[in-house]
């Protein structure tokens, strides 16, 4: 049986205070009350009539008592007194006490309790001293010799099982991870006609779309050991402790037989050798090692391992190629199919109002992963328990949308009337732009209450999940990223124009050099892809990176990204201009109201008449 060593640390260090404190008060506490005094001093009392009673201990040769009257003993009063016997043989005194009628009282047969144990408390005291040091020393010798032991995390058969009943979407997954689950019940059936099953399989995607929770639900539907570990887990500081680790996570998934080894991050310890220091990095031996087990067992052996990464681009070749993780499964953001579905698993243990429209959220929350849908309906709930509700109706779960998909609302920065009205136009003119626009996704809301780090926010959501997009539409995004500081720029004038845009430029020119060097969409450049190669550096892949292009081609890209969005800025503009009495009515609302959703900005610009003709997006220019 294992002992709770931090319990029986506490145990020690409570009995070593208390003894501690007991010495302490037996020293500096009341002396004993008892006078020492002589036996000719004891038979001088004695001859008086002075003694009231007397103790005689023969086995220490002592006696005690007390005086009828305080006697003058050494130049002081003395009322309780204890003196040794100058004999063996206590009969004569008896006798002697008797003839002069004082009371005799049994003593003790030896030392009292107290004597005991205060006497043998500084041995004690010195004996667990040394204990602890010594199990300390252990302790820290075990450490020293455990670097290289796995830290797993194994999850036990009878623990609650994740199967694939808690995995809403990603079918195509499942269906490829069935394999793998008929495999460990039944490895028989692929040997009898010769196949053999992938030995490593890598989990592909971004961030919080599942992939963990796949390959627990993977173990759980096959009712097997797992064990679960971090990349990172590999990594330390001295050399050669990561390829121990691998070692010994290997041993247990053979010893644990048949299991699923489940390796997170891969790309923590799986990145491109060579990008190092040195090729004696750390790192590197961890993957040597971890490319040496994934060759060293059988499928036979019963173990499958899984990875999930959502940086594929980084990682060794040799990880990926054939008889290591030779089977990628892409585990995507869900669509809107999909996201109702992962909603449904997550309101399971959450009193929904009968106002709750499932199917309409999922359709408001395109490009959210599964771990932002929990996540929302997370803070619905909180929603609800903080307005004293016993069920979570709609509002709460718009409430939760807003906060995760456009912030925390900062209710406490509070702008000053000049700095909201510069907002309410800056957002006024996206939102309007944005609607003269055919083909843009509807806008969702427009809010000049600071959110995150943007003062105001215009947010738009596509009715459908897109996969591709149009050149008329990215051009149209242009143009509604530069019409906050359009509208700024004809209300106020050039020089009272603010620092809000900046993100805005930002995002736009992202966008056209995109449309530039990787969409093929200017004629001047071509239908090439000039994007930008990662070289590898100093810490990996993603650090330098390097043009394969000539300098004249990469001034004709920065003129192209240039002039698509002056011509951006410019049809913002006019736009802006030709419906100003529109932008105007949104302002006074949203300076009104703070927040206007769809309906109110279509009824708004409905009330306002027909816009004015929208002017098509400008030609791209030809070369000379």
């Amino acid at each position: 049986m294992s002992t709770d060593r931090p319990a029986l640390r506490t145990v020690v260090l409570w009995l070593f205070g208390l003894m501690t404190a007991a010495m302490l008060f037996r020293a500096l506490g009341p002396r004993e009350r008892r006078a020492e005094i002589g036996y000719s001093d004891f038979t001088a009392e004695l001859a008086r009539g002075n003694i009231a009673a007397v103790e005689i201990a023969t086995e220490r040769r002592e006696l005690g008592g007390e005086f009828r009257a305080p006697a003058r003993i050494g130049g002081r009063d003395v009322r309780e007194f204890r003196a040794n016997l100058p004999f063996e043989d206590p009969a004569p005194l008896v006798a002697r006490l008797e003839q002069a009628g004082v009371p005799i009282r049994a003593a003790g047969a030896g030392p009292s309790w107290t004597e005991i144990v205060f006497s043998t408390m500084p041995w004690l005291l010195l004996a667990g001293f040394w204990f602890v040091i010594i199990r300390q020393m252990r302790a820290g010798s075990e450490r020293a010799l455990s670097f290289g032991r796995m830290g797993a995390r194994p999850v036990a058969r009878e623990q609650p099982k994740v199967t694939f009943a808690d995995v809403a979407g990603a079918e195509e997954a499942k269906a490829e991870l069935q394999e793998v689950i008929d495999f460990l019940r039944d490895p028989g059936k692929f040997q009898r006609v010769g196949g053999r099953l992938p030995k490593g399989v890598l989990l592909v995607g971004p961030p919080g779309t599942g992939k963990t929770l796949l390959a627990r639900a993977v173990a759980g539907e096959a009712g097997v050991a797992f064990f679960s570990i971090s990349g990172s887990d590999f990594v330390e500081l001295f050399v050669g402790v990561g390829a121990a680790r691998v070692r010994s996570l290997f041993e247990q998934g053979k010893a644990h037989a048949p299991s699923i080894i489940f390796i997170d991050e891969l790309d923590a310890v799986g990145r491109t050798r060579g990008a190092g220091l040195g090729v004696h990095e750390e790192r590197e031996q961890t993957l040597n090692q971890l490319l040496v087990e994934l060759d060293g067992f059988q499928p036979s052996e019963g173990v499958v391992v899984l990875s999930a990464t959502n940086r594929p681009d980084v990682l060794d070749p040799a990880l990926l190629r054939p008889g290591r993780f030779d089977r990628q499964i892409v585990v995507e953001l869900p669509d809107v199919r999909a996201r109702e579905q992962i909603l449904k698993v997550h309101v399971r243990n959450i009193q929904l109002a009968a106002d709750v429209d499932l199917a309409a959220i999922a359709r408001g929350t395109p490009g959210l992963s599964g771990a932002d849908l929990a996540s929302l309906v997370n803070e619905a709930a909180l929603f609800a328990a903080r307005r004293n509700k016993d069920r979570a109706d709609r509002q709460d779960f718009e409430d939760a949308k807003d906060k995760v998909m456009l912030g925390v609302e900062r209710r406490s920065v509070v702008l000053s009337p000049e700095e909201r009205k510069l907002s309410a136009y800056h957002e006024a003119g996206h939102a309007l732009v944005n609607l003269l626009i055919p083909g843009l996704d509807p806008v969702y809301k427009v809010t000049i209450v600071p959110r995150g780090r943007a003062m105001g926010v215009t947010f738009a959501l596509p009715e459908e999940d897109r996969r591709t997009y149009t050149k008329a539409y990215i051009v149209g995004r242009l143009a509604v990223a530069h019409a906050g500081r359009a509208a700024e720029e004809i209300v106020f004038g050039p020089d009272r124009v603010t620092t809000g845009a900046a993100s805005d430029f930002q995002q736009a020119t992202e966008l056209a050099r995109q449309m530039v060097t990787r969409f093929g969409m200017s004629e001047l450049v071509g239908p090439v892809a000039v994007i930008e190669h990662p070289e590898v550096g100093l810490f990996g892949r993603e650090v330098i990176q390097r043009h394969e292009v000539s300098p004249q081609t990469a001034e004709l890209i920065d003129r192209e990204v240039r002039r698509v969005v002056t011509e951006a800025a410019t049809r913002a503009g006019e736009l802006i201009r030709a419906n100003r009495a529109t932008l105007d009515a949104l302002a006074a609302a949203l300076l009104d109201r703070e927040t206007l959703e769809r309906a109110e900005v279509e009824a708004i610009v409905a009330r306002r008449g027909e816009p004015a003709a929208v002017r098509p997006a400008p030609p791209p220019a030809r070369a000379a």
